[in-house]
């Protein structure tokens, strides 16, 4: 079979199984590992199947992103660390873009103390937070307003953030893959690509549960980024496809918890 076969039926079983291990694969398709991990990172570039360890699975699909209040609570040490990382790429006197988001909300709780920097975001927490005890410029997107995310989205929102220059955006995402970033929304989508228009530098800031999810929506292809801000979880075989590409990788440890 031709690589385009032996992938088509990859796909095809792993459709029907929903996970594979790689010796199941070099069975059906009567080939080396070699061959099969070839055609796995293929198929993982193009979004259609994850490597797991000893195997592929499918992506899982989200129809929706969680509120804000569920966000905060999910894989919050994560957070914190890449959020402390990331404050690191910030140099004096930047015009920052912050998306919306609670990873992109501990980059916001790191400025406080800053007065040098102007920052831009579309997500109202985000904006309270810095108007309250920051002293920073500060300018927010407006746009149509996303109560259960706390943000601003759509074309509108969109519009303004290509009025700026970002030295550096930090883009927040509920789903990556080797592909990109994708979203369930459709109103999402204008907004990151502004993003990524906008700014020298685009930095994806999540924990690395995200990675192998896919939204309905392409919004920003890995090629767009400069750099990914994650935690330890993502697996190697995707480190390496991720810096294979030019992409710097920041991998940053879990805070520890109070007490442990």
């Amino acid at each position: 079979m031709i690589p385009a076969e032996r992938q088509n039926l990859i796909v095809a079983r792993l459709s029907e199984r929903g996970v594979l291990s790689i010796a199941e694969l070099t069975e059906l398709l009567d080939v080396s590992h070699m061959t099969v991990r070839r055609d796995i990172q293929q198929l993982e570039r193009e979004g259609r199947l994850m490597s797991v360890a000893g195997g592929i699975r499918l992506p899982e699909r989200i129809s929706f992103e969680p509120s804000h209040v569920s966000k905060a609570v999910m894989s919050h040490g994560e957070k914190v660390s890449i959020g402390r990382a990331a404050l690191s790429f910030i140099q004096p006197g930047s015009v920052i873009y912050l998306d919306a988001g609670t990873t992109t909300l501990e980059i916001a709780k790191g400025l406080t103390g800053r007065d040098d920097i102007a920052v831009v975001t579309n997500d109202f927490v985000i904006a309270a937070l810095l108007a309250r005890e920051a002293k920073c410029r500060l300018y927010h997107t407006g746009g149509e307003v996303e109560r259960e995310n706390q943000s601003c989205v759509g074309d509108p929102a969109a519009e303004a953030i290509r009025r700026f220059n970002f030295d550096i955006a930090f883009i927040s995402t509920s789903s990556f893959g080797l592909r990109g970033v994708s979203t369930p929304s459709e109103n999402k989508v204008a907004v990151k690509r502004a993003i990524t228009q906008s700014a020298v530098r685009s930095v994806l800031v999540t924990d690395s549960s995200k990675y192998g999810r896919i939204g309905t929506f392409n919004a920003v292809p890995l090629e767009a980024l400069s750099a990914i801000v994650t935690d330890s979880g993502l697996p190697e075989n995707v480190r390496a496809a991720i810096t294979q590409r030019g992409i710097a990788l920041h991998i940053a440890e879990a805070e520890a918890e109070p007490g442990s």
